[in-house]
């Protein structure tokens, strides 16, 4: 019975408000844009989109170790990734003026994909090594003063809730660019909507920020250790048990 309401929930409630509001909030971000900028835009429709998201899902989004977080500093930031949602809750509640690299297949969602790409944020084709080295390369100029970009370092979602090997594109970024890395990890997403399903479950999700791990000194030859240690980072703070380490890939 309780998933029957989440169903009837979320198909006569969360879809048509969340239609209207991305429809909303996608043209204020396309009229205000080219005034107020990005980070700015972002502000006032990005983020009220996704918290609105997330409270009629019957999230709660709790945060730790913000004050890892150095205002007027750029990272590359790499998180875990679970579910569609951690992407409304990092973009929320993380209060940072955010670049998320993602799929190229997104730009063609309707109403997301142009927003998107009028904030800012990166497309990569996955299946083209050089158009997604381009995409990456293009991107480098609008992480500075305080913007930072957000990788899924694994590739994409962990349907078990395993954390996967993590691809090089994040680290080699930050070796180029010279920032931090930030790691954080995600709890709770997964049992809110679980990928490749529609099962919507009201629940906590927790977000760790931790320190960041400086890149000061490094070289393209400690790129698997970087990559190694910003993993077992988000490992730690994983609930449960089940995180095997994997070799370096």
């Amino acid at each position: 019975m309780i998933r029957l309401l989440h169903l009837i929930h979320f198909w006569l409630i969360l879809v048509p408000i969340m239609a209207v509001a991305t429809s909303f909030f996608g043209a204020l971000c396309l009229i205000s844009v080219r005034f107020a900028g990005p980070a700015r835009t972002a502000s006032f429709t990005a983020v009220p989109w996704a918290r609105l998201g997330l409270l009629l899902s019957g999230v709660k989004v709790h945060l730790h170790g913000l004050e890892n977080i150095r205002p007027g500093q750029s990272y590359v930031i790499v998180a875990n990734h679970l579910s569609h949602f951690d992407i409304w809750v990092l973009y929320g509640w993380l209060g940072m003026d955010l670049r998320w690299v993602m799929k190229q297949e997104l730009r063609k969602m309707p109403v997301i994909g142009v927003s998107c790409e009028a904030l800012g944020h990166v497309f990569v084709d996955r299946s083209n090594r050089q158009a997604a080295l381009a995409s990456l390369d293009a991107a480098r100029e609008r992480i500075h003063s305080g913007t930072s970009i957000l990788f899924f370092p694994e590739g994409t979602r962990s349907r078990d809730g395993t954390l996967k090997s993590f691809k090089k594109g994040a680290f080699n970024m930050a070796l180029d660019l010279s920032l931090p890395v930030l790691p954080i990890t995600i709890n709770g997403t997964r049992e809110v909507l679980p990928a490749g399903t529609l099962q919507l479950t009201p629940g906590d999700v927790h977000i760790t920020v931790h320190a960041p791990v400086a890149v000061q000194g490094l070289s393209e030859t400690d790129l698997d250790d970087l990559a190694q240690q910003s993993r077992n980072i988000i490992a730690s703070g994983l609930r449960g048990e089940g995180v095997p380490a994997l070799n370096r890939t």
